[in-house]
């Protein structure tokens, strides 16, 4: 039997393609050859090169929602990227091209529609993001994480599936990950993570606290590339890093909290581990607002609870962590009930069934 060709795309950050990634090792590869497109130098390239799948990198400008002069010359690459993807889609011939957002998507799926390829989107947060709201005119079918996102997309060809998590995550072992870290299971674990560049208000919050914090929790803080604080080096009770890989899941098994942002694809993955968080979305001067109202719908479905970078002191993160102690057995349960965990089976099932 010879074997199909997909071809994933999505980048700009690692929330657009660590989805793509755990889709990518549950396809089967005697079925399945599997391609990325990406930008020539986005975090997506270098993500992907490192799970060993083909990598082809094209121009692509940024997507913006206010006027400025750079996007009369994004508008040129946006342009040269449909035509570099088209040359790449022409010559791989794929029976299904897969796409997570970002920027660079773009390009890559007005080309596969030029070349009536079949086009799967999924749309992590509440609303969709610009890249997707320019591409569901061209997809075939539409996935997104929330119930509330399917009113901005065509009903006939939305489903409701919640997110793509990582397999990995869920095997974690939490004597493995107390071992890493030297902690111990006699104080609970609090992790914090900023995401993939950290968050500078949240490292600082939480570096105020720790004399306070440290009373109460074992610490894992996760604060991004080159936010270490080389002060704080060897403080009983506290481990940073930049970044986490390989021993994430074991960390995560062990972790009794976390501290997050309101990123869709982390916080979906907590809610699988029945991670009780307080998410810090990002303020709406950083941001299109997206990772409000992913933490907004948790807290509305009481898996966790949303404390505004605005009103993010010391003091309101500690009554914060015991809100969330407290209720921490209601958290827990809401969780169990709420049946994540089968967005990643959907997708695959999904591809699987493609008939070009």
């Amino acid at each position: 039997m010879s074997k199909k060709t997909i071809v994933f795309t999505g980048g700009g950050t690692a929330g657009h393609v660590t989805p793509n990634i755990a889709i990518i090792n549950e396809l089967d590869q005697e079925k399945w050859d599997i391609k990325y497109i990406g930008s020539k130098q986005g975090i997506e390239k270098e993500l992907i090169e490192k799970i060993n799948v083909p990598y082809y990198g094209i121009r692509s400008g940024k997507l913006r929602r206010y006027i400025d002069f750079e996007n009369l010359v994004d508008m040129f690459r946006v342009v040269k990227g449909t035509h570099e993807a088209r040359r790449v889609l022409k010559k791989l011939k794929p029976d299904l091209v897969f796409s997570k957002g970002g920027f660079v998507s773009v390009p890559v799926i007005i080309a596969a529609k030029s070349l009536r390829i079949p086009i799967f989107i999924h749309e992590s947060d509440m609303t969709p993001g610009l890249a997707n709201k320019i591409s569901q005119h061209f997809s075939t079918k539409i996935f997104t994480s929330f119930e509330e996102t399917k009113q901005y997309f065509p009903a006939a060809k939305t489903t409701v599936i919640g997110s793509p998590i990582r397999k990995g995550i869920l095997t974690g072992s939490p004597e493995e990950g107390r071992k890493f870290l030297g902690f111990h299971s006699a104080k609970p674990i609090l992790t914090i993570m900023g995401g993939s560049l950290g968050a500078r208000r949240i490292n600082e919050a939480v570096r105020e606290s720790l004399d306070n914090l440290t009373k109460s929790y074992q610490i894992v803080h996760l604060c991004g590339k080159n936010n270490l604080d080389s002060d704080l080096e060897g403080r009983e009770g506290y481990f940073q890093f930049e970044y986490v890989n390989e021993e994430l899941a074991d960390i995560l098994a062990a972790t009794n909290l976390v501290i997050t942002r309101g990123g869709s694809n982390a916080i979906f993955e907590f809610l699988a581990l029945q991670i009780p968080m307080i998410i810090i979305p990002l303020t709406r001067k950083q941001s299109r607002g997206d990772q409000i109202l992913n933490a907004q719908s948790f807290e509305e479905k009481g898996f966790a609870l949303k404390l505004e970078e605005e009103d993010l002191t010391a003091e309101s993160l500690a009554e914060a962590l015991d809100q969330v102690n407290e209720k921490r057995s209601t958290y827990v349960e809401k969780m169990k009930a709420s049946g994540q965990g089968s967005a990643l089976d959907v997708l695959v099932r999904e591809i699987d069934n493609i008939q070009r």
